[in-house]
């Protein structure tokens, strides 16, 4: 008889395969219009999810609460959500000319109604990426909220630890904690986390918002009381998605709202026949390397360039950077704050009306035509495909754009290096799928080395969400034939959007130049270097700027 040969997998191929089954998963959720997280309908995404063990979830798939995760996803959720039993992702229903007040999250753009105590509605304006990024931060901390449950719940006749009781107490009150209790309610809270007293101490700070110092008690105090009333109620949490949001998504409704506004704008300025350059970067780096340096190099006298940037990057520098945007205005920039959903703002700039004297670009003499710089804050996700596509389609049909580059300036997690490290792809490789995109680069790596700063050069790969991402899976991309040397998710949906334009539809000119270039934002393979463990500081700044600088040489010099 011939041997049986067991196949077994790798933990990289269980990790794509979890992430594929998560993808399917939320994608049937949201057709069935509503799922119950932690009942039968949310098993499928759970066990996913800790079959995966995505590194920005840290400690998920152990028994003691994992802190910096939900650092990470408390962050990107509105204030109070953990409160509420029914949370509803909407779409732009016109809940903005309610007397409901919008909750923006910290560190996401979207959003958000709390309706009553019990429900949360949240916009998703920004495509399916939206959708899977919330999916799975909620599934993330409806999960740590049962480890809570296990470790107060004694036992099936509801009788709850002395710990929890006490923690219980702190939150009721209505003063502030003073230090005696505080340092209290931390000690109870520990062990209901399974955490050290002084892990608790050192993460506490960072969760208070304006109003609530003591919000890490609050935040674990209701994920844990929901958990309860789910096994001793069976009051099940509830995630419900509109049949507006299910009718409207895929339909670029918000990406058209954005582009016609920009094209309409051109054409009231007389701009519609010039050379266009689009750069998807922020809304500060394009305008402080045109006028910064040459109007505050007097204020900061003896300064390097690079120093004044990290002055502006600073959250106290308000009177300055308006000083910078007065004088962009005057010399051709029109910023569009954006009204139509996507949370992309953007900025014109015509250089017919740059004193180019003002400028850090002093001898640039831009020939005829001159060219229009279109800068859009980021994109999320798919929302780059639906954006861009637009923006690139003819102006009502018939005018086509005359768009000479598209530039791709952001942060990415990099396989490869540190925090600050700048990487130069040479393809983007989407996850999942068989859409590879191969490009020729614009920027290379030698054009941004010499400045203190590694640059690494090679394919990039689109995840579906970086919080969907762990270490064997990312050392697969990284060390196999395909050399992907950093990890970002917008990259695939703009060169897609690109090709479609410039290739099928032939709305803009074939040999449209293309730039992407990313500075590294976290190392996912490396321990206490995820995006979970704290932002980037003023590390970004130098690789921001020597990358928008490059951007504007070669648009500048192209005009030549």
């Amino acid at each position: 008889m011939a041997e049986t040969k067991h196949i077994y997998r790798t933990r990289a191929q269980e990790s794509s395969a979890a992430i594929e089954k998560m993808y399917i998963t939320m994608r049937h959720l949201f057709n069935r219009g509503f799922y119950k997280p932690m009942g039968v309908s949310g098993d499928t995404l759970r066990e996913a999810l800790l079959a995966l063990r995505p590194e920005i979830y840290g400690f998920i798939g152990d028994e003691k609460v994992e802190l910096n995760g939900l650092l990470y996803v408390i962050e990107r959720l509105p204030i109070g959500i953990e409160q509420c039993r029914f949370i509803n992702l909407t779409s732009d229903e016109g809940y903005s000319k309610s007397h409901f007040e919008a909750i923006v999250p910290p560190k996401r753009k979207r959003n958000c109604y709390r309706i009553d105590a019990e429900q949360m509605n949240v916009e998703i304006t920004r495509g399916r990426s939206d959708i899977y990024d919330i999916l799975t931060h909620l599934t993330f901390i409806f999960i740590e909220s049962h480890k809570i449950k296990n470790r107060v719940l004694l036992d099936d006749s509801g009788e709850l630890s002395r710990d929890w009781l006490k923690l219980e107490a702190a939150v009721q009150q209505t003063k502030k904690l003073s230090l005696v209790d505080k340092e209290i309610a931390i000690s109870h809270v520990a062990n209901v986390l399974g955490r050290a007293f002084e892990e608790i101490l050192d993460i506490y700070d960072a969760f208070a918002s304006e109003k609530n110092p003591d919000r890490f008690l609050h935040v674990i105090y209701w994920l844990g009381k929901l958990a309860i009333e789910e096994v001793l109620e069976n009051n099940k949490r509830t995630i419900t998605f509109s049949p507006i949001l299910r009718e409207r998504l895929g339909h670029h409704i918000h990406g058209e709202i954005w582009a016609t506004n920009i094209k309409e704008v051109l054409k009231e300025q007389q701009l519609l026949d010039r050379p266009i350059h689009v750069i998807s970067a922020n809304m500060h780096s394009v305008m402080n390397s045109l006028f910064a340096t040459p109007l505050l190099k007097s204020k900061f006298k003896g300064k390097a360039d690079f120093v004044i940037y990290e002055e502006l990057s600073k959250s106290g520098a308000n009177d300055i950077r308006k000083q910078v945007a007065t004088l962009a205005e005057k010399n051709g920039m029109i910023f569009l704050p954006d009204t139509s959903g996507t949370n992309i703002d953007v900025q014109i700039f015509d250089t017919a009306k740059i004193d180019w004297s003002l400028t850090a670009f002093p001898k640039a003499k831009v020939k005829e035509p001159q060219p229009v710089i279109i800068v859009m804050d980021y994109a999320f996700g798919e929302q780059a495909y639906e954006t861009v596509d637009e923006l690139l389609k003819p102006y009502k049909k018939d005018t086509l754009l005359n768009v000479q580059s598209v530039s791709i300036m952001g942060k990415a997690g990099i396989l490869e290096g540190g925090k600050g490290d700048i990487m130069i792809p040479t393809a983007h490789i989407n996850e999942g799928t068989a859409d590879n995109y191969f490009f020729e680069n614009e920027l290379t790596g030698a054009m941004l080395e010499g400045n203190g700063i590694d640059v690494y050069e090679g394919a990039m790969v689109t995840v579906l969400g970086t919080s969907l991402q762990n270490r064997e899976l990312l050392k697969f991309f990284h060390q196999s034939t395909w050399g992907v040397i950093g990890l970002e998710m917008e990259g695939s949906y703009y060169q897609k959007a690109i090709q479609s334009a410039s290739k099928i539809r032939k709305s803009i000119p074939n040999n449209v130049k293309v730039r992407y270039a990313y500075y590294a934002s976290d190392n996912p393979l490396e321990t206490g270097s995820t995006l979970a463990s704290g932002g980037l500081g003023t590390t970004g700044v130098k690789p921001t700027y020597l990358i928008t600088i490059k951007i504007l040489e070669q648009i500048l010099n192209g005009s030549n």
